[in-house]
C-alpha cells in the first residue's frame, strides 16, 4: 500500500511537473511597415488650426516595449480645391504639428508622406457635422433595465448621405468605445444613440454610477471611412466569439504610388466633430 501511495505521489509530480514546461514557438513576423495616425479634426467652436500627425512603425504583436516612433519624415497636406499646403513641423518624437491648417467644409485634402526612400500619400474631403440638440440619461431603453446609459439626439440633415461616428470615453478604461452610424434608415429624421457600460474586470469597466463623467464626440465622416471603420469596429467587438470569422487584415487609404505592394498602415480622415461631456446624476 505504501509502494502504490508513492507511485501516485510520484506520477502526480511528474504531470504537473511536466505541465510547467516552456514551449517555444517561432512566429512569422512581416516586415515593418508605416503606420500614420492622421486624423485631422476640426472641433466645432474652434478655429481648427493646430492639427498633429502622428508616425510609427509596425511591430510583431509582443513587442510591447520598443519605441517605434518615427522622425526625419517630410509630411504636407494639400487643399486640392484652393492649392494651399500646410507643412508638418517634426517634432523628433512621431509627432508631426502644424498650427496654421484652414480647414473648409467639402474641400478635398491630400496627405504627402516621405520617408526612407517611399513616398506615401492619401485623399478624404473634410464633411461637416450636425449639431447635438440634447443629452440625457435612463435605466431603461437599453439592453440592461439595471444599468445607467446615455442617450445622444441629434438631427439627420435630408435629402443627403450622411455617416457619423460616435466615441464614448469614462477617464480610467483602458479603450474607448465607438459606434459607426449611417443615415440609411433615418434619413431627415432625429437620430437617437445610447450607451451603456457593463461590468468588466479584463478592461477595467464598471457600469455608470451617479458622478461619472462620460466624454462624447460626434464625427461626421466619409463613406469611406465609415466602411473601414465599420469592419474595425466589428472585428474588435466580436473578438473572442466562436461563431465570427477570422480577422483579417484591413488596408486603409494610405497608399505607395510608386511601390504599392509597400504601403501603410493607418488612416488619413478630415473630420468635423462636436465635442461634450454629460455627468451622471
Amino acid at each position: 500500500m505504501k509502494n502504490y501511495i508513492k507511485s501516485l505521489i510520484l506520477m502526480t509530480f511528474v504531470v504537473f511537473a511536466s505541465c510547467e514546461d516552456v514551449i517555444d514557438v517561432d512566429l512569422d513576423n512581416a516586415e515593418p511597415r508605416l503606420v500614420i495616425e492622421a486624423s485631422l479634426d476640426w472641433e466645432k467652436g474652434t478655429a481648427g488650426n493646430e492639427q498633429t500627425i502622428n508616425l510609427s512603425m509596425s511591430t510583431p504583436y509582443f513587442n510591447t516595449g520598443e519605441d517605434t516612433s518615427v522622425s526625419g519624415a517630410i509630411v504636407t497636406v494639400t487643399n486640392t480645391n484652393s492649392g494651399a499646403i500646410f507643412t508638418f513641423n517634426d517634432q523628433n518624437d512621431g509627432s508631426y504639428t502644424v498650427d496654421n491648417f484652414v480647414p473648409v467644409i467639402g474641400d478635398t485634402y491630400r496627405l504627402d508622406v516621405s520617408y526612407a526612400g517611399e513616398n506615401y500619400e492619401a485623399t478624404e474631403t473634410l464633411m461637416s457635422v450636425t449639431d447635438i440638440n440634447s443629452i440625457t440619461q435612463s435605466i431603461e431603453g437599453g439592453f440592461d433595465d439595471e444599468l445607467l446609459e446615455v442617450n445622444v439626439y441629434f438631427d439627420d440633415p435630408a435629402d443627403e448621405e450622411n455617416f457619423y461616428l460616435m466615441r464614448y470615453y469614462e477617464a480610467g478604461d483602458l479603450f474607448p468605445y465607438f459606434e459607426d452610424i449611417s443615415d440609411e434608415f433615418v434619413n431627415g429624421n432625429e437620430v437617437h444613440d445610447f450607451f451603456e457600460k457593463e461590468d468588466d474586470e479584463d478592461n477595467n469597466e464598471a457600469p455608470f454610477e451617479p458622478g461619472d463623467v462620460v466624454d462624447i464626440k460626434l464625427y461626421g465622416i466619409s463613406e469611406q471611412y465609415y466602411n473601414y471603420m465599420r469592419l474595425l469596429i466589428e472585428q474588435y467587438y466580436s473578438g473572442g466569439n466562436p461563431f465570427s470569422s477570422n480577422s483579417a487584415q484591413i488596408r486603409g487609404n494610405c497608399i505607395n504610388p510608386t511601390n504599392p505592394d509597400q504601403y501603410a498602415f493607418g488612416y488619413f480622415r478630415a473630420t468635423q466633430v462636436n465635442v461634450t461631456s454629460y455627468t451622471f446624476q
